[in-house]
């Protein structure tokens, strides 16, 4: 097969059919831009499976996913799409960056949530953005901008529910877009321990991303707990 793209921690195939892509969520994991990496048996797994369960969530609520169905271990079928180049990431509780940046605690509650949107660019290193600059850049309308922030509230809070059910916070997470060719925007890429962080109710303990980020344990071991409270 052809491959569309390869990312950090996915690799992105075309197949025979022109409206379905392949996706491989690899072992590969990568922190503060690709400066750290390393790789992890099972994590692409991991990563799969809770991505597809909550694309499948929000299907159930109404909510457009590229999502069609998984194809393995790891592997994933997605409708084609173009990825509108922006990042949105949803804050409900202020850690990592935000509390580096801002006079922000950690831990503290943000209510309502904060939308940040980032510049989906490796090689300018993912800055933020301001609805100036993505006007400028013409990287979305303002059509679209209005609805991937709409999606990203919706999405946000049928997330923050449905993980609350199962002892989980989620502090923040990231979103990406892609267009169908018949135009319509679909939430895109993955939901995972990779791109959401995820702190148990009981004690604040991570089973996301930093704890490889951070060096806070084994990181199998995290996305397996956060796998076993998601997926049951």
């Amino acid at each position: 097969m052809d491959i569309v793209h390869i990312g950090k921690a996915k690799t992105v195939y075309r197949t025979e059919n022109r409206d379905e892509y392949l996706m491989e969520f690899r072992d590969d994991v990568t922190a503060f831009n690709g400066k750290r990496k390393t790789t992890v048996p099972d994590k692409g797994r991991y990563n799969a499976q809770i991505s597809a369960r909550l694309f499948e969530l929000l299907e159930q609520h109404g909510v457009a996913t590229h999502y069609k169905a998984l194809a393995g271990d790891g592997r994933m079928l997605v409708k084609a799409v173009e990825i509108i180049p922006l990042e949105i990431i949803a804050r409900n509780i202020a850690a990592g960056s935000v509390v580096r940046k801002y006079p922000f605690k950690e831990g503290q509650r943000l209510i309502p949530p904060v939308l940040v949107i980032d510049f989906k660019s490796d090689a300018y290193g993912d800055p933020m953005l301001n609805d100036d600059l993505i006007r400028a850049l013409r990287l979305a309308t303002e059509e679209e901008l209005a609805t991937v922030r709409e999606l990203t509230l919706r999405v946000n809070a049928i997330l923050k529910d449905y993980l609350n059910k199962r002892g989980l916070l989620l502090p923040d997470f990231k979103l990406e877009f892609g267009k169908a060719r018949d135009g319509k925007i679909l939430v895109a890429d993955e939901i995972s321990c990779d791109t959401c962080r995820l702190w148990l109710k009981e004690s604040g303990q991570s089973v996301d991303k930093d704890v490889f980020r951070y060096e806070r344990g084994d990181l199998i071991t995290a996305y397996e707990e956060a796998a076993k409270r998601i997926l049951h």
